[in-house]
């Protein structure tokens, strides 16, 4: 992302749908980079203790069958992938790295009774139609995609987008003499992406399965289920149950959990009851070096001594 976008060297590695909007918007894919890089990096964050860790996201663009099938992990990652990008265009605007966008239009509704609407605001609007433009060329495209998959994948992209949407919120500085705040200049403002991967592992862990099926005039997302509630436009969707993950399966984009370290005090997710299948698990013991007594030394030092400690390491068998 610290290079500049070339239009010969780089936008042909993308999918058709994205190669036209990269030749026009060249400008714009430092931080689409930087926003696939973030979606990475949290996706495994928030499964790190989890059978499925997301470690597969990192063969990004060559996904395996966890990614690609329409799985309840699938459309975490696309959700969370259309939010990065549409942040991160929105944020660029308001930061001045992008030369055909600025800062998000003001407010319609009066300010905060001793406020005023000033700042530079996310552009959110700018960065929602753009990343969207993204974003869903990607999942139009796809060797052997059926339009199911298709539908699933735009639909969650735009579950994505609404949580990023719905987050947008008031961020205010204060003025006045030492610092009594008498007049508060407020902006718009998105929050890290971090809340939103938290809320779409919410909506991951609740999502609906669903069958791409002829409805009136058109094809529709309906519940696989008769008795589920209907899909809405805040629901994660998906078209196949996902793997247990415990065992390696390529076929299924299974990697096993074997020695994957677990925790033996847990009751979560990342207990090794739960994360090693009931397998079990074997325990290390290693030394670890750690600073310790450690003293301030005047002026202006600390000063500490090296200490070794046993430390115990859980890992499935």
């Amino acid at each position: 992302s610290g290079v500049a976008w070339n239009e010969s060297q780089h936008c042909r590695l993308l999918v058709p749908e994205q190669l036209q909007l990269c030749r026009r918007h060249l400008e714009v894919m430092p931080s689409i980079v930087r926003a696939a890089r973030r979606t990475q990096a949290l996706c495994q964050q928030s499964f790190a203790g989890m059978r499925w860790n997301c470690s597969s996201v990192r063969r990004a663009p060559s996904f395996g069958p966890d990614l690609l099938t329409g799985t309840r992990e699938a459309a975490f990652v696309h959700a969370l992938a259309a939010a990065a990008v549409a942040q991160g265009i929105a944020r660029s605007c308001a930061s001045g790295e992008l030369p055909l966008c600025s800062c998000g239009p003001g407010p319609s509704e009066p300010p905060a009774p001793g406020s005023r609407w000033g700042g530079c605001g996310d552009n959110l609007s700018h960065g929602l139609q753009l990343g969207a433009a993204f974003t869903d060329g990607s999942a139009r495209a796809g060797t052997g995609a059926t339009p199911g998959l298709r539908a699933v994948n735009r639909h969650n992209g735009a579950v994505g987008r609404a949580v990023l949407s719905d987050s947008l919120d008031t961020r205010c500085k204060c003025h006045g003499v030492s610092g009594s705040c008498s007049v508060k200049t407020c902006w718009k403002g998105l929050p890290d992406l971090g809340e939103i991967a938290s809320d779409l592992k919410s909506r991951y862990l609740a999502a609906l399965k669903v069958t791409h099926r002829l409805v009136g005039p058109r094809k529709q997302l309906i519940p696989k289920e008769g008795d589920a509630r209907p899909v809405t436009e805040m629901d994660l969707v998906y078209l196949i149950n996902s793997p247990d993950y415990c065992t390696p399966n390529p076929q299924l984009g299974s990697l096993g959990t074997q020695d994957r370290p677990c925790n033996r005090s847990s009751a979560g997710s990342d207990s090794c009851d739960l994360l090693c299948c009931g397998r079990g698990y074997n325990t290390y013991t290693e030394e670890v070096q750690e600073r310790c007594h450690c003293r301030y030394r005047w002026c202006c030092s600390v000063v500490c001594r090296r200490c070794w400690r046993s430390l115990e390491r859980h890992v499935c068998k």
